[in-house]
């Protein structure tokens, strides 16, 4: 299957109240980002352990870990969870920015540093949303 059909089969399978706001955020961020790389990680490590929950990823980055060895990776993830939404903006350098800079203006979610999670997309402001996802897309662009 292709990426996009994958895609499409992760979110029709969701619960109906995420599959619209899945499908609606995923539908911003392919209007926002363009041209980026679209990705699908089904959760499942190498031996097929669900390790995680599926995400949709957006961009492409080289990650570089602490032994030296490098991987590309997204640069932004979307996925449901068991109490909403997550969106992680991977890469960025300052851990405290996404909080620093979008706290005060994202309305009800709960930020790390490098994850902003929310139960539903009426508790959030979409545009500033929107805002810190071009933020670190182009913060952490290869």
């Amino acid at each position: 299957m292709e990426v996009t059909q994958l895609i499409e089969a992760y979110i029709s399978n969701l619960p109906e109240a995420k599959r619209q706001e899945i499908s609606e955020l995923h539908s911003l961020i392919r209007k926002s980002l363009p041209d980026s790389k679209l990705w699908y990680l089904d959760g499942k490590d190498s031996a097929g352990k669900i390790v995680s929950n599926p995400n949709i990823g957006y961009g492409s980055q080289i990650i570089k870990y602490a032994d030296g060895k490098t991987k590309e990776f997204y640069q932004i993830g979307l996925s449901a969870n068991t109490s909403g939404i997550s969106v992680y903006i991977i890469g960025l350098e300052d851990k405290q920015f996404l909080s620093k800079t979008y706290k005060d203006r994202l309305g009800k979610a709960s930020i790390s540093g490098y994850c902003i999670k929310f139960k539903s997309l009426k508790n959030i402001n979409i545009e500033v949303l929107l805002e810190a996802i071009q933020h670190g897309f182009h913060a952490t662009k290869a």
